[in-house]
Order: C-alpha cells, then structure tokens, then sequence
C-alpha cells in the first residue's frame, strides 16, 4: 500500500506518531518519502534517536507547524497520504486559553485541508476523539469542528483524486498526559485521586489505533468519521489495577469533564453503518447516499436512536484484563499488584 509512496504525519513526534512510523517503516521498506512533521526540535532529535535518518533513508523531519500555511505547502510537496495527528489535546489547557486550542485544532485543520489540495495529495485521514461526540467542552468542540471541516473537504476537491476521512477512537492506554501514567507515579502516595467513582471511558492501545488509521487509508471512500468497536473499563477498577493498595479519593471533576464519553450519538444513528470491526458516520450530504455507500461496501446500517457510549458498551475490560493490558504496555517489564514496581510510561 505505501510501497514507493509519499507519506507525511503531522504531529508526529507523539505517542501515536511513534507507533504508526515504527509500523510503516516495519511493514513498508519499499516507503519513498516518510516526512515527520512538528513544531518541537528537541522531540525531533529524540525521535531521530531511534529512527535515523541513515538506518531509513525515507525519513524526513520537518519543522513546522500547522498554524503555517505556507510551510504545510512546502512540506506537501510531493506526498501521497497524509495522517493528520497534530493537536492540543489537554481539555483543562483547553478551557483556560481557549483560541490557542482553536488557533491548532481548527484553523490547523483547515489549512492542513487547503494545502493537501493545493500540492495534489490523495489520501487524507485525520484524527479525532470520543470527546468530539456531542462536546460540552472546547477541546470536544475543536475536534468536532475539524471532524466538519475534514469531512466536508470532499465537497470540494473537485476533479482531484483526494479522499479525505477522520477516524474517531477513545483514551489511548498510556499515553501522554493520560490517566495510567499519572496513576503509576501517584503510586508510592498510597492515594490516587478519583473524580468521580462513575467514570467510565473506552480504551485502546496504540497499535490499535495506527491498525484503524492504516485500514482507513487503504480503504475510506472520503467522508466518513470511522469509530473503532473497542472496550471501556471503570475508573475505579483501572485504579484498582494499577494500586490495590493504594485508598482513592473522589476529588470531582475536572472542567469540562464527562462521566461517561460517547462516540457515536443517536442522532448520527440515521447516518451511521456497521462495518464489522468498525463503524462510520457517513456524511448526511455528500456524493454519494448511505444506501449506495452500504451496497457498494456490503454493510449495514445501525438501528435508529442507536448510540455507542462508554457507561453502556457491552464489552467492559475487568481488573485482570486492565492489568495485563498494562504490563503489556511496558513490553512485559514486571510491574502491577506486587509483581514489581512499575515505572512511569516513557513517551
């Protein structure tokens, strides 16, 4: 699929741009151009610690941001397939200087849009996540709108052979900034604060997500927002696994907070089909309808009013589970429930 293709990856030096350049450079040797795309130096000479430029001659690390324009021109000069990844996705940074969210997550997403069809690019996939379901705060908001933006770009690309699509996936387990890596280091307190002992959320790795983000390229029409059928675990119970000696404290939440996050909601329920292992939102207008879409793809379509939250999923993660899913995370270093200790996700 990427064989000598062109790929660029905004937002690259994070936890999922890692992930998805490790697996391209795994599985596509072939690949002619992998260009890394960030604002941050010091992440980029992280990351070219690991992945030379001379043990793969494809990699490219360019500086930018998607605030840029002109420089996201430059940068797309000859690529096939965008990911776009780059984001500020801090929902308490969000709430306390909200147009800096906006400036990244929206104005970003257009102009990332604006200049994949100026420089001919082809195959579009951008990121989203549950909290752009229904928002009740900014950074949902953003992500929201971009989903928009990003969907509606088919509507305008003309003649080009450019498919732009969104994938929309819940917590990444440990990434950065996310609730394992912040329960590991509150460990030795013997306390690890609670919000609020309802909270659910979906869950799914890294690899999970480069899997869906790679599907997406290979085979999205243009127009949908994918959502991937992943479990949900219990606050408490994550606790639980992490420390179970350690007490929680319920200390409420936090602005902008859900109890529970949805990613599909029942008024998308009309445009919504099943695809197996995931689901898409199709646009309600766009070239093609949903019966077409569901004929040609031999789908179908979800019941009306259906929707997919995390505090009603059929499919919850238990305390074993969560544990293993942890340890496994730490490439098997021994670590949870008097095993070991466990050291802090290293992003």
């Amino acid at each position: 699929m990427l064989n000598d293709k062109s790929l660029l990856i905004t937002g690259g030096t994070g936890s999922f741009g890692k992930a998805f350049v490790k697996t391209v450079l795994e599985r596509w040797p072939g690949i002619k151009r992998l260009v890394i795309f960030s604002r941050d130096e010091l992440k980029q000479y992280e990351m070219s610690q690991v992945f030379s430029e001379r043990q793969h001659p494809a990699l490219r690390y360019f500086i930018g941001d998607v605030r840029d324009q002109p420089r996201l021109r430059r940068a797309l000069e000859g690529i096939d397939v965008v990911v776009h990844a780059a984001a500020l996705k801090q929902v308490p940074a969000a709430e306390y200087n909200p147009f800096e969210c906006i400036k990244t997550n929206v104005l970003g997403a257009q102009n990332v849009i604006e200049a994949c069809l100026d420089t001919g690019v082809q195959r579009i996939v951008a990121l989203s996540t549950d909290k752009a379901a229904a928002p009740i705060n900014l950074y949902g908001a953003t992500k929201l709108c971009s989903d928009k933006l990003f969907v509606a770009a088919n509507n305008i690309k003309g003649a080009r052979d450019a498919r732009f699509s969104v994938v929309r996936y819940g917590n990444v387990m440990g990434s950065r900034g996310s609730v394992i890596p912040f329960f590991l280091a509150q460990r030795s307190t013997g306390v690890l604060p609670i919000t609020d002992p309802q909270m659910t959320r979906f869950n799914i790795t890294l690899q999970e997500g480069v899997e869906m983000v790679l599907w997406s390229i290979a085979h999205a029409q243009g127009g949908e927002i994918m959502v991937p059928k992943i479990p949900s675990y219990r606050i408490t119970e994550l606790a639980a696994a992490i420390a179970p000696e350690c007490s929680q404290q319920v200390v409420g939440l936090r602005p902008g907070e859900k109890i529970h996050e949805e990613m599909i909601t029942a008024s998308d329920s009309l445009n919504t089909v099943d695809l197996g292992a995931y689901y898409a939102i199709l646009p309600s207008a766009g070239e093609y309808g949903i019966e077409e879409y569901v004929s040609r793809h031999g789908c179908k379509r979800v019941d009306p009013g259906f929707s997919y939250d995390s505090g009603r999923n059929p499919h919850f993660l238990s305390i074993e589970e969560l544990r293993a899913m942890i340890f496994e995370g730490h490439g098997g270093q021994p670590g949870i429930a008097g095993i070991a200790q466990v050291p802090a996700f290293a992003d």
